[in-house]
């Protein structure tokens, strides 16, 4: 005797279930019944008289802890209504189908002694139906080979089983995880989400998903950017993840891990509208509340995190309203299949299942066809387990299934179900189906735009950046510009007045063509201002580069031309009334023209050099990434265009080098000569002040816009600015007081001769200064007096000496006017030229002053006409009584000058020459103090 197949636990506390077993071909050990034989022909149809015996391999015990016997006692229905419709409709006439079940209990001992005790004792099993254990069934179908066994499955999803080398006689109507992964990558197509991360449970059934889904993205323009995994605690793998910037997360994971995600989801912030989980479908209905209590965080907090992920599982049911190969609607089976089942358990296998038998029914039916085409003397009922021809066309007749049931068409690719895989998302607490993909078309189908995102649009698959370059404001370039043109305007104006007026004495004696230049380097830095405005929302990148040199050299070269212009004048002042030794100086407007010349030739040396070896290149910084102003799901990363060579920094260096040496000494010249006010120059304190403007701008102008380098706008408004203040500063200082003075007195240069020259000297002590008429102060106070009336003196002999020229030229120009000045000023002429020629004759110099003093007492030395008053009209500067008056006033002074009460010295001598006469005061003055009046 041979022990029969174990009976489930409990089988006979259940009579509904008890039936069904009966009618299923499941025999309790001691019922009589004869192990392998079938039910006979009650409830048959009268042609099917003989049993074809498949095995059915499944858990069946009515433990409620054993979730995989639910599987196996919720499908028995649907098998049941598949065996009836395949009985009533004569399929396989003259046989039926004969399932035997085995209990496995999910157990591997007992599954393989459930599996040889079938064989052993059982009828010749055509064909195995079962495994919803995965170890069980991957035990049981490597050894099927051996047996001409085909197995088909109906619930084993692990993606083990898909190895044909492994598992040849291997077939299931269920998708494996794997085949999730098709769908997963059409949906990422379809949302055109290239950039994904993938995190899961380190469980060999997860792995192997992942890995699979690695081989399905590759090649296919998508991109896993990270994978991580973890056993027990996910958040160090999730902050890894929102590290790496990934927006799309494909999870593999189960119910009691998706809970600890999603809390450590939270916690990092990675849901809401920039973020996608793409996680399992399989979990039970309301999964999360069992594994809540387990967590650390709050449902509430779990609920907002899981709010919208999507879940991706094979379909349960076909939702197409089609007949299937049963001739009903899968509708219609789900209502005959609950009704079947009544209160009994449920699974979601149950169309597969359904879908199985029909499956097994049609194979049986294409190899009866064969061998009845074929070889009409062998059935089918001949097959044993070592007929290796039956069996390969069992397993021929298998993969050519083709038929459209319950679950959707029914195909195998390499024993594997091309089935259909559902979409469902996580709305408001519930899952919602919205989309569902064909394996067999390859085609995504969303159901009415379901998916609702959390933001206006899908997640992006990673932070977009967004570049945008930081450009001048067009507002604030119009205003500047519009300031600019103002300016050179004002500098247009300025130059027409200054050419227009050059023959004037007022412009004449300002050096006319060093205000040209003024003016043209003004209207120069005037004219970088519209080119330090355009940027690369304005120009070109190759316009941008070249216009980094042209303004370049047009700032350079303005700012040395008005500069330059600026401090030769400075310098002329400086030159004349700083000259310790005292000799005279006449310095042209050539010279100065020589030395802004001299400048602009270093720059163009400079700027040639720079050129040539490492020219101006647009360069574009990069800044940190900032959030989007509007509120979209992109970052922001500011971008600035520079102009910038290699070495900017010595370069850079050098010009400022340059420039501010040449600054810092104009600066210096300027403080120098700060007390001196010449109205025969007219403009000498007014080019100090605009020296002390430009210098003093250009520092603020140039620190500051290296500060703001980063704030294109804030940038170019301060150098702007800086240009027009300081241009516009430095023109109105030179040729505003000149119209003023022009449009009020026009002869104001004619009448005003005399030279103003202040000095005030800085004093150790708090003493004051006495005049120099008083001889009885002490030597000190009484020689810087000396030395000052010097100055004085040297300055109005200078001038006068510039008149009689003048004069001179005047009177040459008609044959009267030179016989006049020779009939009336010819004495004196001569006097002054013979005083000219003091160092040739002392005689004749002593001649000369005798003869003048005699003449001019000094009493009258200094005083005016008291017939002339300040309403009186201005003379003509050819005017007889204009040229004596003027004859008169040289000879005194020149008198005085030489008196050796002051210790005049001669300019020829090497060492001071005294009077004779002087007093033995006088005469003993430390030769260190005595001062010389000479340069006639």
């Amino acid at each position: 005797m041979h022990p029969s197949p174990r009976r489930p636990a409990a089988a006979t506390s259940n009579p509904a279930m008890l039936l069904l077993l009966l009618c299923l071909g499941w025999a309790p050990p001691g019922w009589g019944w004869p192990r392998g034989s079938s039910r006979g022909a009650a409830g048959l149809p009268p042609n099917a008289t003989t049993p074809i015996s498949i095995m059915g391999l499944m858990p069946l015990s009515q433990s409620e802890e054993d979730q995989k016997s639910k599987i196996g006692r919720g499908v028995l229905p649907a098998v049941q209504l598949a065996m009836d419709q395949i009985r009533n409709e004569s399929l396989l006439n003259p046989y039926f189908l004969d399932l035997r079940l085995y209990d496995t209990e999910c157990d591997n001992a007992k599954g393989l002694k459930a599996f040889y005790d079938a064989i052993k004792y059982g009828p010749n099993h055509l064909m195995v139906f079962g495994g919803v254990c995965a170890t069980v069934t991957s035990i049981i179908a490597e050894s099927l080979k051996g047996w001409n066994l085909v197995q088909l499955s109906f619930a084993a999803t692990t993606p083990e089983l898909a190895d044909k080398k492994k598992y040849p006689y291997f077939f299931r109507t269920v998708p494996s995880d794997n085949a999730v992964n098709p769908a997963i990558l059409k949906l990422l197509k379809y949302y055109q989400w290239k950039r994904v991360g993938t995190l899961t449970q380190d469980v060999q059934r997860f792995s192997e998903v992942r890995n699979d889904l690695t081989g399905v993205l590759y090649g296919e323009d998508i991109e896993i950017s990270d994978t991580e995994s973890f056993s027990n605690d996910p958040c160090t793998s999730v902050k890894k993840l929102k590290g790496n910037d990934v927006r799309i997360i494909l999870g593999q994971f189960d119910e009691e891990m998706a809970v600890k995600v999603f809390c450590c989801a939270y916690d990092e912030e990675m849901y809401g509208s920039k973020y996608q989980w793409i996680i399992p479908g399989w979990y039970e209905n309301l999964w999360w509340e069992s594994w809540i209590n387990s967590s650390q965080c709050l449902s509430k907090n779990l609920l907002a995190a899981m709010e919208g992920y999507i879940g991706v599982d094979f379909e349960p049911l076909s939702s197409k309203m089609i007949k299937t190969i049963s001739g009903r609607t899968p509708q219609q089976y789900e209502r005959e299949y609950n009704a079947k089942r009544g209160d009994g358990q449920s699974s979601k296998f149950h169309g597969y299942a359904y879908d199985g038998i029909w499956v097994i029914a049609k194979t049986l039916q294409r190899a009866m066809k064969y061998l009845n085409a074929t070889n009409k003397h062998q059935k089918i009922e001949d097959f044993n387990y070592t007929n290796h021809k039956l069996g390969k066309i069992f397993l021929d007749a298998m993969n050519e299934t083709n038929f459209f049931g319950v679950t959707g068409q029914v195909v195998f690719r390499n024993g594997e179900r091309m089935g259909t895989i559902k979409f469902t998302q996580f709305q408001e607490r519930k899952e919602v189906k919205v989309g569902e993909y064909n394996a067999v078309a390859d085609t995504l189908e969303i159901i009415n735009n379901s998916i609702r995102f959390q933001g206006l649009e899908p997640p992006k698959d990673k932070t977009i950046i967004q570049e945008e370059l930081r450009k001048i404001s067009l507002p604030l370039y119009s205003i500047l510009s519009a300031l600019t043109i103002l300016g050179m305007i004002m500098a247009s104006a300025f130059l027409f007045f200054n050419i227009k007026n050059r023959n004037q004495k007022l412009i004449k004696m300002s050096s006319p063509y060093m205000n040209n230049l003024i003016i043209l380097g003004g209207m120069l830095s005037y004219a970088s201002i519209f080119l330090f405005g355009l940027d690369g929302s304005f120009v070109s990148e190759k316009t941008f580069e070249t216009l980094c040199t042209v303004r370049t050299w047009i700032l350079t070269v303005g700012y040395t031309t008005a500069f330059g212009a600026m401090f030769a004048k400075t310098w002329r002042v400086h030159a004349i009334f700083k000259n310790v030794k005292m000799k005279k100086k006449i310095i042209k407007d050539q010279k100065l023209l020589v030395i802004v010349g001299g400048m602009l030739l270093i720059d163009l040396c400079i700027l040639i050099c720079w050129q040539v070896v490492d020219p101006l290149r647009r360069t574009v910084e990069k800044y940190n990434m900032e959030p989007d102003p509007a509120g979209r799901d992109i970052s922001i990363r500011p971008i600035l265009e520079h102009c910038e060579n290699t070495h900017m920094t010595i370069w850079l260096g050098i010009v400022y080098a340059y420039k501010g040496l040449l600054m810092l000494f104009g600066c210096f010249l300027a403080w120098e000569t700060r007390n001196v006010s010449i109205p025969a120059l007219n403009d000498s304190k007014y080019i100090g002040m605009s020296v002390y403007n430009v210098g003093i701008m250009c520092i603020i102008g140039a620190a500051v816009s290296f500060l703001t380098r980063d704030q294109p706008n804030v940038q170019f408004c301060i150098v702007a600015l800086v240009i027009i203040f300081c241009s516009t500063i430095t023109l109105c200082l030179v040729f505003v007081p000149k119209l003023i003075t022009l449009r009020t007195n026009p002869d104001a240069a004619t009448q005003n001769r005399r030279f103003q020259f202040t000095q005030n000297q800085k004093k150790e002590d708090s003493k004051t200064s006495t005049s120099v008429t008083s001889v009885n102060q002490a030597s000190t106070s009484r020689l810087e007096g000396l030395q000052s009336e010097n100055h004085r003196l040297r300055m109005k002999i200078t001038e006068l000496d510039k008149d009689l020229e003048e004069v001179t030229m005047q009177l040459q120009d008609t044959p009267e006017k030179t016989t006049y000045i020779k009939q009336n000023h010819y004495q004196d002429l001569n006097d002054i030229l013979s005083i000219r020629n003091f160092t040739d004759s002392k005689d004749g110099e002593k001649a000369i002053l005798k003869n003048h003093l005699d003449q001019n007492p000094p009493a009258q030395w200094g005083t005016s006409d008291p017939s002339r008053t300040s309403k009186d009209p201005i003379e003509d500067i050819n005017s007889p009584e204009h040229i004596q008056r003027r004859l008169s006033l040289q000879l005194p002074i020149l008198h005085h000058a030489y008196l050796p009460s002051i210790g005049g010295v001669d300019a020829s001598c090497a060492s001071p020459c005294v009077s004779p006469s002087a007093s033995p005061r006088h005469r003993h003055v430390p030769p260190s103090f005595r001062v010389m009046v000479s340069g006639l």
